[in-house]
């Protein structure tokens, strides 16, 4: 999906909204998890067809499927092949790595399982991106500004007058287009999203810690939201385990239109629309 079907889809939809799959076999419902050959693709199956409607992007969270061997790779392979670019796909996998072992992830999750966008680790440096961004027609999503209590650790250190994510910012607008290249910052820090569209103002961002984390949507979208949107809010906990019985899917259902309402509100006041 590139930079003009993915903001045709918000408009279509009037929404940005990613559901994320942390899906844990602990707490898929009873009535999938003891009958099901494999519950962790029948439970995002329902949860899937349930939030479709709503959501413009799904974002698989791999150490959940990693956990589980072989058994829980195949059921992540499953899960992107049944959306089947219904909506865009983000593999939240953090990846990092220089040379020959970029270019592999890459392959993997390009080419293998099929996802239009990764996210990543920019630790060691510009050269661990460059083999994503050969990819033209895929999004490399590169960390910048997490939500996090320990992204003070090292990402708002100062470095001459900049703090380090703004260093990211300015290495990776430069390094490729803005419909190549995306950037994820966290919901918690609304206060630092003005920061953020100075270095990237055309750039997506990708925007986990709402719900559950107790970001702010509407602070988000105050200070992040650009002329297309720009914006993909995640939520994960608070859609795909608002319910625990039969009515699982429904539930999901109607937590991911409220906030999908929410956000349509939002696109008419900043006149957003399709």
């Amino acid at each position: 999906m590139n930079y003009q079907q993915l903001v045709g889809e918000i408009k279509r939809k009037q929404s940005f909204l990613c559901v994320g799959l942390d899906t844990d076999l602990k707490k898929i419902p009873p009535h999938i998890r003891e009958k099901a050959d494999d519950p962790v693709f029948e439970f995002n199956k329902a949860i899937i067809d349930a939030t479709l409607d709503y959501a413009i992007a799904y974002k698989p969270n791999l150490a959940f499927y990693e956990a589980l061997g072989v058994e829980g790779l195949k059921s992540l392979e499953k899960t992107i092949q049944y959306i089947n670019s219904r909506a865009f796909t983000i593999a939240d996998a953090k990846r990092g790595d220089i040379g020959n072992t970029a270019e592999m992830y890459a392959h993997a999750f390009y080419n293998q399982y099929g996802f239009d966008s990764i996210t990543l680790s920019p630790y060691m440096g510009a050269d661990t991106v460059e083999p994503f961004l050969k990819h033209k027609d895929k999004w490399s999503i590169i960390l910048a500004l997490t939500s996090n209590p320990g992204a003070d650790d090292f990402e708002m250190l100062k470095i001459d007058e900049d703090y380090l994510f703004e260093k990211i910012l300015k290495t990776f607008s430069t390094a490729a287009t803005s419909q190549q290249v995306m950037f994820v910052v966290g919901a918690t820090r609304p206060q630092y999203f003005e920061i953020v569209r100075k270095h990237a103002p055309d750039n997506f961002l990708l925007v986990p810690g709402i719900g559950a984390q107790g970001g702010s949507l509407e602070e988000v979208c105050r200070y992040g939201l650009n002329s297309n949107t720009g914006l993909i809010v995640n939520s994960s906990r608070q859609i795909i385990y608002a319910g625990s019985g039969t009515d699982f899917d429904e539930k999901a259902a109607s937590q991911a239109k409220q906030i999908q309402q929410q956000m349509k509100q939002i696109l008419v006041e900043f006149k957003i629309t399709g």
